[in-house]
C-alpha cells in the first residue's frame, strides 16, 4: 500500500505521456524479407501508464549486482535478466533510467539506443525466435538521486541511508526491468556498500563478503516478483530475526531514527510475525519463503508491501493496523497481482478491510459498523469514483482504499460470513502467482457464492454514486 498513512492515500499528479511507437524497424524487416522478426513494443498494455513494461518479453529472472556510493550518490551496476521471447524479436525494450555503457545478449555484445529517457532499446546481433529463452546483460552507472520522470523523483537517500521503496515505479532507478506487474520474476540482489552498512532487501539473504572499506550483501527471493516490490536498504540498522511458527523472519529498524522511535518502531516490528500467523488462519497459508518488515528514517508519506519484507516510515502511535495492511498485501498484491493498475482496489481494498477485520477482532468497532458509519457520514465527493477504473491520478485515494474495504465489507453482508471467507481464501490460493482483474474477482466471488452478484458489483466498483440502501447490496441484514 503506498499511501499518506499507510492508510495512506499517495495523492501524485502525473502528467502522463504515452511513448511513441516507430514504425521504422518493422518497415526495414519488411523490406529485407524479414517480416517474421518482429520489434518489441515500448508498451506494456496498461493504459494508465504506457510505457511501463514491453510486449514480447517475459522475464523469469533478474540477478542484480549493484554499487551504492554515499559520498557521490551514485549508483553503478550490472544486471542480468533470463528472458524469454513471446513473439519473434529485432529488438527489445527495458525500462531504465540511469545512463547504459554496455549490453549483451547470451554474451555478444548487443547495440542499444535510448529513444526517451524511459527506455533501453536493445538490438540483438540475430533476431530473436518466438519462444526462446535468453539472457540479456546491462551495465550502468548514474546518479538516481538526480532522476525523475513523469513528475516522480522517487529515489531516498541521504548521506547515511538509502532505500528503495515506491509504487507503481521505482525498479527502474536502480535496475533494468520489464517494470509491469503482469511480469513477475525472481530476484536475486547484491549490494555493495561501505562495510559499516548493513544491507536488507527482499527474500533471504545468502551471503556477506567484506574486501576491505566495502562489503557485498547477497539477498535471494525464490518466490516470483513484480519488480516495483523488490528493494534493498543501507544504512545503520538494528536487526532481529527468528523464526515463528516455521516461519523465518527477520526486521530491522534505522538507527538514524531519535532513541523514542527507534524503540517504538522496533516494537511494532516485532509484531509482525504474530500479525503474519493470525492472518494466515484466515486467509491460507502464508505465500512466500520469509517474512519481516524495515522501519526506514525516511519518511515518504507511507508504507510500502515490498515482498516478504514491507518498508515503513517511523510509525507513530503504535500503528498497527499499519502493520496489518502491509502484511495483508503479501496476499493480495504481491502473491495475486494486478494484470492493469486500473484495478488496484484489489490489492488496496482488500488490505484496508483486513484493517478492519483485525480491528474487529480486537476490540474495536466491527467492520459493519465501519461500513455503516461510512456509508452515512462520507459525502458526494468520496462516492463520485468508480473504484474499479479510478483513473491514474485516482489510483491511490481514499476512495479506492476506503471504498473498496467497504465493498467487500458489503459483500460479506450480502453473502454471509462462511461464504465470504471461502472467497477470500479461495481467491488468495487458487489465484496465487497469477495476475488477476476485477472482473475475474466478481466471476469467482459469485460462483463461489453461487448468487448472481453483478448487481451488487455495478453499485459497489462501477458506479460513481452511492450504493442504494438495500439487502441486494449488503446494506441491509
Amino acid at each position: 500500500m503506498r499511501s499518506a498513512r499507510r492508510r495512506g492515500y499517495r495523492l501524485h499528479v502525473r502528467s502522463l505521456s504515452r511513448a511513441a511507437v516507430t514504425t521504422l524497424t518493422l518497415a526495414l524487416l519488411a523490406a529485407t524479407g524479414s517480416a517474421s522478426a518482429h520489434a518489441g513494443v515500448a508498451d506494456g498494455g496498461d493504459s494508465y501508464f504506457p510505457e511501463d513494461g514491453n510486449r514480447g518479453i517475459d522475464v523469469q529472472s533478474y540477478r542484480i549486482a549493484d554499487a551504492y556510493d554515499f559520498a557521490t550518490g551514485e549508483l553503478s551496476g550490472h544486471t542480468s535478466l533470463t528472458v524469454r521471447a513471446t513473439e519473434a524479436l529485432s529488438v527489445l525494450d527495458l525500462d531504465l533510467l540511469l545512463p547504459a555503457s554496455a549490453v549483451t545478449i547470451d554474451g555478444e555484445p548487443a547495440t542499444f539506443s535510448r529513444p526517451d529517457q524511459h527506455e533501453l532499446r536493445i538490438t540483438p546481433a540475430h533476431p530473436i525466435a518466438r519462444g526462446a529463452s535468453f539472457t540479456v546483460s546491462v551495465t550502468y552507472a548514474g546518479r538516481p538521486g538526480t532522476v525523475c520522470w513523469q513528475g516522480e523523483c522517487d529515489w531516498l537517500a541521504d548521506a547515511t541511508e538509502v532505500t528503495t521503496m515506491n509504487e507503481p515505479h521505482m525498479a527502474a532507478w536502480w535496475f533494468p526491468a520489464d517494470d509491469t506487474p503482469v511480469d513477475a520474476a525472481t530476484m536475486d540482489i547484491s549490494v555493495t556498500a561501505p562495510a559499516d552498512k548493513t544491507v536488507i532487501a527482499n527474500g533471504r539473504q545468502v551471503s556477506r563478503t567484506v574486501d576491505g572499506p566495502l562489503a557485498t550483501t547477497r539477498w535471494v527471493a525464490r518466490d516470483a516478483m513484480a519488480p516495483y516490490l523488490a528493494f534493498f536498504t543501507a544504512g545503520d540498522y538494528r536487526v532481529e530475526r527468528g523464526v515463528s511458527h516455521g516461519l523465518p523472519w527477520l526486521v530491522g529498524v534505522s538507527n538514524a531514527l531519535p532513541a523514542g522511535e527507534r524503540a517504538a518502531s522496533m516494537r511494532l516490528m516485532r509484531k509482525t510475525p504474530a500479525i503474519t500467523h493470525w492472518l494466515a488462519r484466515r486467509l491460507g497459508p502464508y505465500p512466500f519463503e520469509t517474512v519481516g518488515g524495515v522501519t526506514t528514517s525516511f519518511d515518504p508519506g507511507f508504507a510500502l508491501e515490498n515482498q516478504t519484507r514491507p518498508t515503513y516510515p517511523a510509525l507513530h502511535g503504535e500503528r498497527t493496523t499499519t502493520v496489518v495492511h502491509e502484511i495483508a498485501h503479501q496476499w493480495f498484491g504481491d502473491s495475486v497481482r494486478l494484470a492493469r493498475w486500473r484495478d488496484v482496489w484489489l490489492n488496496e481494498g482488500f488490505a484496508t478491510f483486513m484493517e478492519s477485520y483485525w480491528a474487529e477482532r480486537h476490540g474495536g468497532p466491527s467492520a459493519r459498523e465501519v461500513l455503516h458509519r461510512e456509508y452515512a457520514r462520507t459525502l458526494a465527493p468520496f462516492w463520485s469514483t468508480r473504484v474499479a477504473a479510478p483513473g491514474a491520478r485516482g489510483l491511490w485515494t481514499r476512495q479506492v482504499y476506503q471504498r473498496g474495504g467497504l465493498t467487500l465489507e458489503a459483500l460479506r453482508v450480502r453473502v454471509g460470513d462462511r461464504a465470504f471467507w471461502r472467497i477470500m481464501r479461495g481467491w488468495a490460493r487458487t489465484r496465487a502467482g497469477q495476475a488477476v482483474t476485477t472482473a475475474e474477482f466478481e466471476r469467482y466471488a459469485a460462483r463461489v457464492a453461487g448468487d448472481d452478484l453483478g448487481g451488487f458489483f455495478r453499485a459497489w466498483l462501477h458506479t460513481p454514486h452511492r450504493p442504494a440502501r438495500t439487502a441486494a447490496n449488503g446494506l441491509i441484514g
